[in-house]
C-alpha cells in the first residue's frame, strides 16, 4: 500500500469512495455528507492546496482524506469543553475508505501517515470531528486514542463532536 498526495486524475476514483460513504451514511439515517459535500470541487481545492491524500493498493485507490496543517476556522470556537493544546495542529477531514476495504485497519493507516506528516512539520497535535450519530467513526477515533474535547460547528452550522490527540 502507498500513501500519497492525490492528483487531479484521481478525482473520479476518490468520488466513487465518497459517494459510497454518502450512501452508507444515508442508509444509516445520518445526515452527514448529504448536502452534495464532499464534491469534485472540494476535492479539487484540496488537491490544489496539497491537502488531499489517498491510500493506493495495486493502483487502486482504497481510501481518501484531507490532511490540513494550520488554523481551521471551524475549530476556533468549541462548546462544552476545550482543546488539549493551544499550539499548531493538524486536522483530518473527509476521511473515507472503499467499501471492500472497511474493517482492515485502513483508517488507522491514514492516522499513522498523518502523524508522520505532522512530525516532519514539528506539529504535536491532531484534531478531527464527526457527526454525533456517526458511531462507526467515533469508535475509530477513540480506538486511535483521540480524546473528546467538545462540540464545534461546521461552515453550514452543523454540530460535530470534536476530538484531539497529542502525538
Amino acid at each position: 500500500m502507498e500513501f500519497r498526495q492525490a492528483e487531479m486524475k484521481d478525482i473520479p476514483q476518490i468520488m466513487e469512495i465518497i459517494q459510497a460513504a454518502q450512501q452508507y451514511l444515508k442508509e444509516e439515517g445520518i445526515d452527514q455528507w448529504q448536502n452534495n459535500y464532499p464534491n469534485p470541487e472540494s476535492l479539487k481545492a484540496d488537491i490544489i492546496n496539497k491537502n488531499s491524500y489517498l491510500i493506493e493498493d495495486k493502483d487502486k485507490i482504497i481510501a481518501t482524506a484531507a490532511v490540513i496543517f494550520g488554523d481551521d476556522p471551524t475549530y476556533s470556537y468549541i462548546e462544552g469543553g476545550k482543546w488539549l493544546s493551544s499550539g499548531n495542529y493538524g486536522v483530518i477531514h473527509r476521511a473515507a475508505v472503499a467499501e471492500n476495504y472497511k474493517g482492515q485497519g485502513i483508517v488507522s493507516e491514514i492516522f499513522a501517515q498523518t502523524y508522520k506528516l505532522a512530525a516532519a512539520k514539528g506539529i504535536t497535535s491532531i484534531r478531527i470531528d464527526t457527526h454525533s450519530e456517526n458511531k462507526a467513526m467515533q469508535r475509530v477515533i477513540k480506538k486511535e486514542g483521540f480524546q473528546y474535547c467538545g462540540i464545534i460547528y461546521t461552515e453550514d452550522n452543523s454540530k460535530r463532536f470534536a476530538y484531539e490527540k497529542l502525538i
